[in-house]
């Protein structure tokens, strides 16, 4: 599977499996299944509530923990200290892990000063709790308050698709090395009926969900689609066992709508 460097010591595998709305038995046979096809990153978030099925999938597996990558994220309103430091050693608990790989700031909370956020995680990191820091939802302007801190900050996970192509914050992120990963990366099925998809999907004999999933690593980002379908998630998986074009990649770079799936009231995107 390839990699993304998230800092000297961390690499965060390119794709993963998501794990929202995904509860009790079929949250961990979801899990277990994705892990024999060959899936080395769950991400799970403390909103999910699924942190206790999410490990006992991982445990049936049998798979060695250090070999396997687990993403997850804290609530916008218990990002402040102590609550952020509290919530983090809970999710050990839960999960069932002695550490965290990569540890989110779920949402931007603008009651909550990211420098006490980011110096509660950076204690975490410290103490060998979490491997690497991250943020979610994160605008430029978010990420520029963030970067003055002088903490590393090494992934903004946001949603990222063709019909929500956000090219100013990719570069930015490029820029400042923090590696992009993309969740809802097929807009709920709405970007594989698009039809630049659908034409390269013929082109490639590909499913429109592995040309998308290919375009989105071949540009550096990581995707974390979510299926409990056996099925999918294997086609998933097997996304990218093959290259895109350079000039398909710029196709469908052009496709772009300003179409957003994921539009909590509490969100700043307009920050």
């Amino acid at each position: 599977m390839k990699t993304f460097p998230l800092n000297s010591t961390t690499y965060i595998p390119a794709l993963g499996l998501g794990t929202w709305k995904l509860k009790g038995d079929e949250c961990v046979s979801t899990v277990l299944k994705a892990l024999e096809i060959g899936y080395r990153h769950i991400d799970t978030a403390d909103a999910y509530e699924n942190h206790q099925e999410v490990a006992q999938g991982i445990k049936q597996s049998g798979i060695k923990r250090e070999e396997i990558f687990i993403t997850t994220k804290v609530w916008h309103d218990e990002i402040n200290e102590p609550n952020l430091n509290k919530s983090a050693k809970r999710f050990l608990e839960e999960l069932q892990t002695d550490y965290l790989d990569l540890l989110l700031i779920h949402w931007p909370n603008k009651d909550i000063p990211i420098t006490e956020s980011l110096e509660e995680l950076n204690i975490l990191k410290q103490e060998g709790v979490i491997k690497a820091i991250g943020v979610s939802n994160f605008t430029i302007h978010h990420l520029q308050d963030a970067l003055k801190t002088g903490i590393e900050v090494a992934s903004n996970q946001v949603e990222f698709h063709p019909s929500l192509n956000q090219k100013e914050l990719k570069n930015f992120c490029d820029q400042n090395k923090i590696v992009i990963t993309a969740y809802s990366p097929l807009a709920r099925g709405y970007d594989l009926e698009l039809p630049v998809i659908k034409d390269l999907s013929q082109k490639y004999a590909k499913t429109p969900s592995q040309v998308i999933l290919n375009w989105l690593v071949n540009k550096g980002i990581v995707a974390i689609p979510k299926s409990s379908s056996p099925q999918r998630l294997l086609e998933n998986f097997q996304s990218l066992d093959w290259q895109i074009d350079s000039a398909d990649i710029e196709l469908i770079d052009t496709i772009n709508e300003n179409h957003r799936t994921v539009t909590p009231v509490f969100a700043e995107f307009d920050y």
